[in-house]
């Protein structure tokens, strides 16, 4: 009986106490001199030592504590909340695609209308992309040259992709350039005259070509009134096209189809049919040598008439044109911007900007390549080529001034600006932007592409790749763009 009792008093939390006080006492003791002052000096380390024991018991405990709480949590959802927590979140998600989605369809209705209203305006022909204030003129290093025809070059054309080059030359050959690599892919060699029997290619100088929007077909017109057709990819040789009774120097396929419309020194315009290998029809009109054409998406193309000092534009379906007036020299050049504005070089030296709309030109600048000769006997550069990049304010003009003249074209094309002249020395018997407006390419030549009047020995016949480069955007306007 008298052990369970002395064991029950061991236990007593007062008896506990006493010992904690007996325990105190004797750490008092245990110090030498026992005075106030050194317990005072050792009271702040025992609480410093509970502090951190305090801290280290906290410690310890609290990750079990807070999976306690967040197994609590779990346990205490029931299966009802849980599956009203998870519809709520399968909600907000659903919310959150959609709206994604319905930004996504905005931003492509966006698109598409921006897409369809540049269509339109294209078709009206009133589609001016401004382009020329942001271009900057490249220095001399960038411009490549391609070299291989041994005769001037007269003539080329880009592929609508961009990838290829096709030029032809007085020496009768075709060639098919990589623009990336500068090298040659395909050569069609030209032949000598007399072998036209036995000879596949062209055996007289080369006036014209064209390529078909798909890039499908090729065209080339020569001296012996022949238009020759070619496979573009392989460079295969396809038809013959005969009936032109002079040199074939226009030639432009209408953008979509496989419709040519080929200009000839005969004075005439032909329609042809190339899937069907079929001559359609014959337009006249023009009172001199034909010696441009070109077309874009509508059933009509335009020509220069040389010296008869008119431009023409043809309606196919109707089988009539109308006559426009303004250069005062011979017109040797032609190209549209879009389906109702056109540029045209003279060798007057004058550059004109026309609408389809109104029989005189909208602007004219003359003199756009300067003069040359002895003092007293002046006369100015003739302009022996002209291109537009489609759609846009850019067109650029090429002389034998050793420089291609690159000019804006004003509100409504109401009026002509140069921009800047990049250094080729030669003829600049052919221009041709590309598709994306990245490059513009020049053919250029010893002699112009019509005749021998001049042999500049100082040029060398080549291809010129120029890049057109953009100016970087303003900080500021970038900062209001964002």
């Amino acid at each position: 009986m008298s052990s369970p009792f002395f064991i029950k008093a061991k236990e007593n939390p007062k008896f506990a106490k006493k010992g904690k006080t007996a325990t105190g006492l004797k750490r008092k003791g245990d110090g030498d001199s026992g005075g106030k002052g050194k317990l005072r000096g050792k009271k702040p380390n025992s609480k410093h030592n509970e502090e951190i024991s305090s801290d280290s018991e906290t410690e310890s405990p609290v990750v079990p504590r807070k999976r306690q709480i967040i197994e609590k949590e779990d346990y205490d959802e029931t299966p009802q909340e849980k599956k009203l927590r998870l519809a709520k979140l399968y909600l907000n998600q659903l919310k959150e695609e959609e709206d994604d989605k319905a930004e996504e369809d905005s931003f492509e209705t966006d698109l598409v209308a921006g897409r369809l209203q540049d269509e339109v305006l294209e078709q009206k022909g009133k589609l001016q992309r401004l382009i020329a204030k942001d271009l900057m003129p490249p220095d001399a290093s960038e411009i490549r040259v391609l070299r291989g025809h041994k005769l001037p070059i007269t003539c080329l054309v880009i592929s609508s992709d961009d990838k290829c080059i096709f030029s032809a030359a007085k020496d009768c050959s075709i060639i098919k350039w990589d623009i990336e690599s500068g090298k040659k892919l395909h050569t069609i060699p030209g032949g000598r005259k007399g072998t036209e029997d036995r000879h596949v290619g062209h055996t007289a100088h080369i006036l014209c070509m064209a390529i078909s929007s798909d890039g499908k077909y090729l065209a080339t017109g020569d001296m012996n009134k022949l238009i020759m057709i070619w496979e573009a990819k392989t460079c295969k040789h396809l038809y013959k096209f005969t009936g032109h009774k002079g040199p074939v120097s226009g030639l432009s396929f209408r953008k979509g189809t496989h419709d040519l419309y080929s200009a000839s020194h005969d004075r005439s315009v032909k329609v042809w049919n190339v899937d069907e290998n079929a001559y359609v029809e014959t337009l006249f009109g023009h009172q001199d040598a034909i010696t441009g054409l070109d077309c874009l998406s509508r059933e009509c193309c335009v020509t220069a008439g040389g010296r008869d000092r008119s431009v023409r534009v043809w309606k196919i379906a109707e089988e009539s044109q109308l006559v426009f007036h303004g250069h005062e020299g011979s017109i040797d050049c032609i190209q549209l911007i879009n389906e109702e504005h056109m540029v045209s070089g003279a060798d007057d030296g004058s550059v004109c900007l026309w609408s389809v709309n109104k029989k005189k030109p909208l602007s004219t600048v003359k003199q756009a390549h300067g003069r040359h000769g002895d003092a007293g006997m002046e006369q100015p550069h003739w302009v022996a080529s002209v291109a537009a990049l489609q759609n846009s304010d850019t067109v650029a003009s090429g002389s034998h001034n050793s420089k291609v003249q690159l000019w804006k074209c004003g509100q409504n094309y109401r009026k002509l600006e140069p921009l800047f002249s990049v250094p080729v020395c030669g003829f600049v018997n052919s221009l041709k932007f590309s598709s994306s407006g990245q490059f513009l390419v020049a053919g250029v030549g010893q002699e112009h592409r019509l005749g021998r009047w001049w042999r500049l020995k100082e040029a060398k016949n080549g291809i010129y790749i120029i890049p057109l480069k953009r100016k970087p955007p303003i900080p500021e306007e970038v900062k209001i763009a964002e």
